[in-house]
């Protein structure tokens, strides 16, 4: 949502103009609101969710594509469920919170950005590789595109001669979303509250990555304990 703020607004633009010295009129500087706004948001978990309802506070439609997620599950985590296609055509802003994966490698090309709207925004707090830098680069120089807030690369940190980091309405971070005091504090946290609902309090951990394999894990558990997961009478 920095992100967006930033290229919407022309924050770190007006940053810019004003370390320079390069004063003209603010007008110049003209920005836009997201209020009203459709975000489409590729990958709708923990991360997409929690932008969907910061995206719900400013008052935007709430767009949301993930084949692995059910479309009911996807309604309750506060998005309308959508194809890839149609969230594209229609999304002011396209925001990825997917893995990067066999599936997703590439998946935002050159086609997929010109499905997006002109002068949509496109954001990526994901991963790099996932987008091609050189077309996201070529949409926003011939003016299909709006801008764009960057804060993964195919190359980390990108090199000082990258195309995209020449361009005014691009906002650049260097992988920097997630690193907070408090982000860091909170993963150290989630990691201790898995260990303690298996150890000690014999519980499915909330965050598997494959639950698919939860039941070879009690089969394994009980040959080697010669007991039901979760049963602690032999204690």
């Amino acid at each position: 949502m920095g992100l967006l703020l930033s290229v919407k607004h022309r924050i770190a633009e007006s940053d810019r103009v004003m370390r320079a010295a390069r004063y003209t009129t603010r007008e110049d500087l003209m920005g836009r609101d997201i209020s009203g706004l459709t975000i489409g948001i590729v990958g709708v978990g923990n991360i997409g969710r929690r932008v969907a309802t910061f995206a719900r506070a400013f008052d935007m439609r709430v767009l949301g594509h993930d084949p692995f997620v059910d479309p009911d599950e996807l309604r309750q985590r506060g998005v309308e469920p959508v194809g890839l296609d149609e969230l594209l055509q229609a999304s002011d802003v396209v925001t990825l919170h997917c893995p990067r994966n066999q599936e997703t490698l590439g998946l935002f090309n050159a086609d997929r950005f010109a499905q997006m709207k002109p002068g949509a925004v496109f954001i990526s707090t994901a991963r790099g590789g996932i987008h091609d830098e050189a077309a996201l680069a070529d949409a926003l120089t011939r003016g299909h595109l709006a801008g764009a807030g960057l804060d993964v690369w195919t190359v980390e940190p990108p090199a000082a001669e990258n195309p995209l980091l020449t361009l005014d309405n691009v906002v650049a971070t260097y992988h920097t979303a997630g690193v907070t005091y408090d982000a860091r504090r909170n993963a150290a946290r989630m990691a201790a509250e898995q260990l303690c609902d298996l150890f000690e309090r014999h519980l499915q951990p909330a965050r598997l990555i494959n639950p698919d394999a939860w039941p070879m894990f009690e089969k394994r558990y009980a040959e080697t304990f010669d007991e039901p997961f979760g049963d602690w009478s032999g204690q």
